[in-house]
């Protein structure tokens, strides 16, 4: 079992409320997050399945623990259905998957444990030093996967969604490499 410890600043520039031209700043409170997916992979199928998700949010001041606990958690669920699920098909203007038999939402069953961590500090902008988190519990998992898949099989996949067609293709080398990886 390995520690993973980092420290980093920012320095927040004051934020600019809109004005009578409707400008400013499109955010006043920055929320920072880093997540680490554990996954299991079976290289026989392709099949993904995650295990669990430690998610580290800064959230400024805690006023709501069990709320934004609830919110982390189904953000990290909605992360997962876009990691390894979700494949909107489109072909010729038409969605070729338009119902819940095609196209795979996230059931409680493929939940994983999910290990929530805040990370507290004030901030100015957010009421009594609070900041949102909306989205960045959704928006970690993909990239959490995608490490865990290239650590558990040293393969790097950078297409959207993890699905077993996918996975077992890029195990067997027949997905083209990331433009980092090809050859000079």
């Amino acid at each position: 079992k390995a520690e993973l410890v980092m420290t980093t600043f920012y320095y927040e520039p004051p934020s600019k409320h809109q004005d009578r031209q409707f400008k400013g700043d499109v955010s006043a409170a920055y929320a920072w997050a880093t997540q680490v997916a554990e996954v299991e992979v079976d290289t026989a199928t392709g099949i993904v399945r995650l295990l669990k998700i430690t998610a580290a949010h800064d959230v400024g001041r805690v006023i709501n623990r069990l709320g934004i606990e609830g919110q982390i958690e189904g953000g990290v669920v909605m992360g997962q259905g876009y990691a390894l699920t979700e494949n909107l098909i489109v072909e010729h203007g038409r969605v070729q998957n338009p119902n819940f038999r095609d196209y795979k939402l996230v059931t409680a069953p493929e939940i994983p444990e999910i290990d929530v961590a805040f990370i507290e500090t004030m901030d100015g902008e957010g009421p009594q030093g609070a900041k949102g988190v909306g989205e960045s519990p959704a928006i970690c998992v993909a990239a959490a996967v995608a490490n865990a898949i290239n650590n558990a099989t040293g393969v790097r996949i950078t297409s959207l969604p993890f699905t077993p067609e996918r996975v077992y293709r890029a195990l067997r080398g027949q997905l083209p490499l990331p433009v980092w990886n090809v050859p000079a």
